[in-house]
C-alpha cells in the first residue's frame, strides 16, 4: 500500500528570486532583447483588461494608474500601460524614481499617449488630516478604476518607502501587483512595514515563495509564462486534485486491516477531549480501523463506537501507525508511553505534549529508522530547536528536518512540511479558520490514518493539511455557522466532506492504492 513519491503528483513549483534571475539570464541568451519584458507586460495588460471588464462591464472610458518604481518591475508596468492605452484605457503613470525609470517602457507609454506624473519627493502633509491626505492622493493618483503596483520586483527588500507607502494608502480601488506585492519579501513572504495588499498578483515566468507564504497580500495569483527554463524546485505545493487522486479508498479485495489500522495514544483525565478529537480525525480520514490506547476510552467510544479501545499500548493490538501526544501529559508515565511507541518500527506522528517530551530528549526520535512526523506550532518549534522559526520559515523547517532526519509539519496559515532530501511542501489554507483549540489534534489523527494506509510521510502530512484546511473552511461557511468562528468539533464533522470534494476535483472514479 505505497503511494507515488511527492514529485509524481501534480504540484505547483515555487522559485526563489535568485533562481528566477538565473533563469532569466539564460532566457536573455535565447531571445531578442526586450522580448521577455513585453511578454510579461502583455500578460499583465490582459489581466487588467479582464478585471476591468468583470468589475466595470468594459474597458471603454476606464482609467488605470500605474505606480512605477525603478528597474524592470517598473518597466513591466510601463509597457503594460502602453498596451492598455492602445486599447482605449486612460493610463496615468506615477514615477517614484523618475531618474531611474525604465527608459524603453517610459518611451512606449509616452508614444501611446499615456500621462506621466512624477511623485512628490516627500510624503504628503498634513499627516493628521485624513480628508486632506485623501485630497492630495486623489490629485496625484487621479480617479482610477484599477491601480497597477509596479513599485519593486523580486530584487526589492524591505517595506515601502514613505512616498510609496502614502500613495498606496491613498488607493481606493483594487490593486493589481506586477510579479509580487511591493513591500513583501519575495523569498520569505515577510512583511516588516507598509506593503501593498493586492487583489490580484500577476507573476511572470514562475511562482515565487511569496505567493504561497504571504497569500493574504497577493490575492488571486495569475501566472504569465515567458519561456523560463527552471531547475527542480525546493518549494512545492500539492494541487487539491492531486490530494483527491492520491487519497486511499478501498479496493475490491480490501478489508478493514488492509486499509490501514491506526493507533491513537492521546488524552488524559485533564484533557479527555484531545482523545476524542485525535481519534475522530483518524476515523474521519477513513482509516480501515482505529485502535485507541489510553484513559479516555469511555469518552472516545461514546463518540465513535467503531473504535477498538484499550487502556494500555500493549493491550491495543496490531496497528500500522501511531499518533501520540495530544492531551497525553508530560509526566514520567507519558514519557514511558512515548518511548514505547517510538521503539516500534511503525510510522509515528508526534504531536502536542509528546513534542514537549521530545524537546527535552531529542534522542527519542533522532535515532529512528521508521517514518516520524513532528507537528509543531511556532511555540513548540521554538522548544524543539531553541529558537523561533523567524521570517524564513522554509529555511528553519528544512534545517530541523535534515538535522533530525524526520518529517516536520510547521503549522500556520501557510503550513510547511519538510522531509529529508525532498522539497519543502507548502499548504496555503486560504484562511485561518483552523486556528482554534483542538484542531491540531484532528490534524494529527488524519496524518496517522494516511501513514497507516502506506502513504509517504511528506505526502501524508501535506494531504492531511489540505483536507484539514478545507474542512475548516467548509465548517466556517456551513449553513449553521455562516462565516462565524468555529471550534474543532465542527471542523471534524466536515473532514469526510472535504475528502469527497477533493476526490471530485480529481475526477476519481477508480481505485488509487
Amino acid at each position: 500500500m505505497t503511494a507515488p513519491a511527492v514529485r509524481d503528483h501534480a504540484v505547483l513549483d515555487y522559485y526563489t528570486a535568485d533562481e528566477v534571475r538565473a533563469a532569466e539570464a539564460e532566457l536573455f541568451t535565447r531571445v531578442p532583447a526586450g522580448m521577455p519584458m513585453r511578454r510579461a507586460a502583455f500578460g499583465l495588460a490582459e489581466v487588467v483588461v479582464g478585471e476591468l471588464r468583470e468589475r466595470t462591464g468594459g474597458i471603454a472610458g476606464r482609467a488605470v494608474t500605474l505606480l512605477v518604481g525603478s528597474g524592470d518591475n517598473g518597466g513591466d508596468a510601463l509597457w503594460a500601460g502602453s498596451f492598455l492605452r492602445r486599447r482605449g484605457v486612460a493610463v496615468r503613470a506615477i514615477l517614484l524614481a523618475p531618474e531611474r525609470a525604465h527608459a524603453e517602457g517610459l518611451a512606449a507609454l509616452h508614444r501611446a499617449g499615456g500621462r506621466i506624473v512624477e511623485a512628490p519627493p516627500t510624503a504628503h502633509e498634513p499627516r493628521g488630516d485624513a480628508a486632506a491626505r485623501e485630497d492630495v492622493a486623489e490629485a496625484i493618483l487621479g480617479l482610477p478604476d484599477l491601480v497597477v503596483d509596479g513599485i519593486v520586483g523580486i530584487s526589492g527588500r524591505g517595506a515601502l518607502r514613505p512616498v510609496a507607502a502614502e500613495l498606496v494608502a491613498g488607493v481606493r480601488c483594487p490593486i493589481i501587483a506586477a510579479d509580487l506585492p511591493s513591500g513583501v519579501d519575495p523569498d520569505t513572504g515577510a512583511v516588516n512595514g507598509p506593503a501593498v495588499r493586492a487583489d490580484v498578483t500577476v507573476t511572470f515566468g514562475a511562482l515565487k515563495p511569496v505567493h504561497a507564504l504571504a497569500a493574504p497580500y497577493c490575492g488571486r495569483i495569475e501566472l504569465v509564462p515567458i519561456g523560463l527554463r527552471l531547475p527542480e524546485p525546493n518549494l512545492i505545493a500539492l494541487e487539491p486534485r492531486a490530494v483527491g487522486a492520491g487519497w486511499p479508498v478501498p479496493g475490491p479485495f480490501d478489508d478493514k486491516y488492509t486499509q490501514g489500522v491506526t493507533g491513537v495514544c492521546a488524552g488524559s483525565g485533564t484533557y479527555p477531549g484531545a482523545a476524542v478529537l485525535c481519534t475522530g480525525g483518524a476515523v474521519a480520514a477513513t482509516s480501515g480501523m482505529v485502535r485507541y490506547a489510553g484513559t479516555g476510552a469511555a469518552q472516545v467510544l461514546a463518540h465513535f463506537p467503531e473504535v477498538i479501545a484499550a487502556e494500555s499500548i500493549p493491550a491495543t493490538g496490531r496497528v500500522q501507525s501511531w499518533v501520540i501526544g495530544p492531551g497525553a501529559g508530560t509526566d514520567t508515565a507519558a514519557r514511558d508511553r512515548l518511548a514505547e511507541v517510538l521503539a516500534t518500527d511503525l510510522p509515528v506522528v508526534v504531536d502536542a505534549d509528546a513534542l514537549t517530551l521530545v524537546a527535552a530528549d531529542p534522542t527519542l526520535v533522532t535515532g529512528r529508522a521508521a517514518p516520524t512526523v513532528l507537528t509543531p506550532h511556532a511555540g513548540e518549534f521554538a522548544r524543539l530547536t531553541g529558537a523561533e522559526p523567524g521570517p524564513d520559515r522554509v529555511a528553519a523547517i528544512r534545517k530541523l528536518s535534515e538535522s533530525w532526519q524526520v518529517t516536520v509539519l510547521l503549522k500556520g496559515r501557510a503550513t510547511l512540511i519538510a522531509s529529508p532530501g525532498h522539497p519543502v511542501i507548502v499548504n496555503e489554507a486560504g484562511g485561518s479558520w483552523a486556528a482554534t483549540a483542538g484542531s491540531g489534534d484532528v490534524l494529527s489523527g488524519i496524518i496517522a490514518a494516511l501513514l497507516a494506509a502506506g502513504r509517504d510521510p511528506a505526502w501524508a502530512a501535506a494531504a492531511a493539511a489540505r483536507v484539514h484546511a478545507l474542512a475548516a473552511n467548509l465548517a466556517a461557511h456551513s449553513a449553521t455557522t455562516a462565516g462565524a468562528p468555529i471550534s474543532a468539533s465542527p471542523l471534524l464533522s466536515h473532514v469526510r466532506e472535504a475528502i469527497g470534494t477533493l476526490r471530485e476535483l480529481a475526477g476519481e472514479g477508480h481505485i488509487n492504492r
